[in-house]
């Protein structure tokens, strides 16, 4: 299993909505970056992410799931874009926000630290194990 982390300006698709959609889960979609594209092809059916609120907010508020790989992107005819499928799994009750994942020094090295412009990002298992930790839930 690979982690990863999904960043939404929750003006536009916030934690609710995505907590909303259930099982059915909704498309990743609108990522117009090649980075974060080619992270999500790397994605497989299983893989856990955060979902973080960017802008205001600045926090990791939840967790989901990938349950379909990366397939093109129906909100654009470029074939150049693909996305993935999610579906919440866990909301996160504590949040960890930018600020405190920055002062964490195991952290220091954390794409949302380094690239954090980035909308889709991987995140190891020792990250993944210490956000947990911070948010006060179990990886």
């Amino acid at each position: 299993m690979q982690y990863w982390l999904f960043k939404s300006e929750p003006e536009t698709w916030s934690w609710s909505d995505q907590w909303a959609k259930g099982d059915e889960g909704e498309e990743w979609n609108g990522v117009r970056n090649y980075q974060a594209r080619n992270f999500m092809r790397q994605m497989r059916i299983g893989d856990r992410g955060f979902f973080y609120h960017s802008q205001k907010e600045k926090a990791i508020v939840g967790i989901v799931e990938v349950i379909a790989t990366s397939h093109p992107d129906r909100t654009t005819d470029d074939p150049r874009w693909d996305c993935v499928d999610i579906k919440s799994i866990t909301k996160i009750e504590r949040a960890v926000t930018l600020e405190e994942i920055k002062s964490h020094p195991e952290l220091t090295g954390m794409a949302l630290v380094k690239n954090p412009r980035l909308s889709v990002q991987p995140v190891t298992p020792n990250e993944w194990a210490i956000v947990c930790k911070l948010a006060q839930i179990t990886p």
